[in-house]
């Protein structure tokens, strides 16, 4: 049996602690499809096109990823792709109300979708792609926080 989880996200950019949950998701099933909201409510700093690009970049050792943008509701998403699962990360106490609501409503959605709680490694539980694009932006060093592919990237948004 064919197991395939949708691991859904702004990834405004990708971040090592993303790519340790793709990973931690690959153990798991056998398929991960990461898929890229644009979320232009966010105002992100890379079009969803580059955003693909680069997961593709930072993912493309392993077997089994597959990266796509998506629109409209997640279930409508994951029943489409025939997936059934949702990957999320949980980084702090503070991300599980919201993600808690995002499950429940999905499962509201459709009963045939069900939310995976995934940590990242401890190295990666305080990384966001705003505290990225903030420290980024003030000519800080992300070096080791993103995939490599994602920091000339920056550096150009940035001017640096």
């Amino acid at each position: 049996m064919n197991k395939t989880a949708i691991y859904p996200g702004t990834f405004d950019p990708v971040t090592n602690g993303h790519v340790d949950l793709i990973k931690r998701g690959l153990a798991i099933f056998d398929r991960v499809i990461v898929s890229v909201a644009p979320s232009p409510k966010k105002a992100p700093l890379f079009s969803a096109a580059e955003r693909v690009e680069m997961i593709i970049e930072a993912t493309a050792d392993l077997k089994g990823v597959e990266v796509e943008v998506f629109e409209g509701l997640l279930v409508d998403h994951v029943l489409a792709k025939d997936a059934g699962v949702v990957i999320r990360g949980l980084r702090a106490v503070s991300d599980f109300e919201y993600e808690l609501q995002m499950a429940l409503m999905n499962r509201r959605l459709s009963s045939k979708v069900e939310t995976v709680f995934m940590m990242p490694s401890e190295e990666y539980s305080y990384l966001t792609s705003t505290v990225i694009k903030e420290v980024a932006g003030y000519g800080g060093d992300v070096v080791g926080l993103v995939p490599d592919c994602v920091i000339p990237r920056l550096e150009k948004r940035f001017g640096k």
